[in-house]
């Protein structure tokens, strides 16, 4: 059975035959022998990874995958394919980065066809920058296959736009914690504060009251909303909301899950008539 008629089979069932078919002579690029693909698995429904993402994981020898790329998705791999968890998660044990990208570097010299899954977007916050780097260096050829980030796809989830022309024409990304694992020491707080209407944080949950009081002092007021959002896309995604000055309390007295995305601004507020997301537990996306 052709790829594409088995991504038929996963995705629209119920589709008229012959709709995916007419994309069984599209000519996907070769993952050669050799190679690594570094691919972005969406912000966690299985359905939102790419078809190049897609079309990767039934080639591949090797995938070694995040802790944020979920069970449903590693079902679409290559049956023969060996799966290899590399998880990093903060303030857990997990491998350190140098160890996997060596790995990465053996793999393809030994001729197989390595894929790097990771959530979200390699390039967002995903390490994937340090991951090329090193492969470059090594002289091993690699492809990056962008992915939806949940600074965008998981606010779309909830029911928040990240602009939205009437209330923002920019927009800041910011992660909560540096390579050390405390807040980022190297950021311009004072300008971050006031130069987007809104800001999108990865990792900023265990931090979170710090960061708040710091944007407070730069001129941040604290009556701007505040969403906590959850396994965004999954499930069992939650969404809290609050405001800036009242989000350290919030998360002091909660049980926040995690992983999770903070965004500040007016755009929270769209999710009042925006929430259009109803989980279940049958779907892929």
């Amino acid at each position: 059975m052709s790829f594409w008629h088995r991504l038929k089979n996963l995705f629209v069932a119920d589709q008229p035959t012959g709709h995916f078919a007419r994309l069984d002579t599209t000519s996907f690029p070769a993952f050669e022998k050799g190679t690594v693909w570094l691919v972005g698995a969406g912000p966690g429904a299985a359905g939102l990874i790419s078809m190049l993402g897609y079309y990767a994981m039934g080639e591949a020898d090797v995938i070694v995958y995040d802790a944020l790329v979920g069970k449903e998705l590693l079902k679409f791999a290559n049956p023969k394919a060996q799966c290899i968890y590399a998880g990093k998660r903060g303030g857990k044990p997990s491998p350190k980065q140098k160890g996997i990208s060596i790995s990465l570097i053996d793999w393809a010299k030994e001729g197989r066809k390595v894929l790097r899954l990771k959530g979200g977007d390699p390039f967002v916050f995903g390490r994937g920058g340090e991951e090329s780097e090193t492969l470059a260096k090594a002289g091993v050829k690699f492809r990056i296959v962008p992915g939806i980030t949940s600074g965008i796809g998981g606010l779309a989830y909830a029911g928040i736009p990240v602009t939205h022309r009437d209330t923002n024409q920019a927009v800041i990304f910011l992660t909560g914690h540096d390579e050390t694992g405390e807040v980022p020491h190297a950021v311009d707080w004072q300008s971050i504060a006031t130069a987007a209407p809104v800001i999108v944080m990865f990792m900023a949950v265990k931090h979170l009251d710090s960061i708040a009081q710091k944007l407070i002092a730069a001129g941040r007021k604290p009556d701007d909303a505040l969403a906590i959002l959850s396994n965004t896309t999954l499930p069992e995604q939650s969404v809290a909301i609050t405001t800036l000055g009242e989000a350290g309390g919030l998360v002091e007295r909660e049980d926040v899950p995690t992983p999770a995305i903070v965004v500040i601004g007016e755009v929270v507020n769209y999710r009042e008539i925006l929430n259009w997301y109803q989980p279940s537990e049958n779907r892929i996306g």
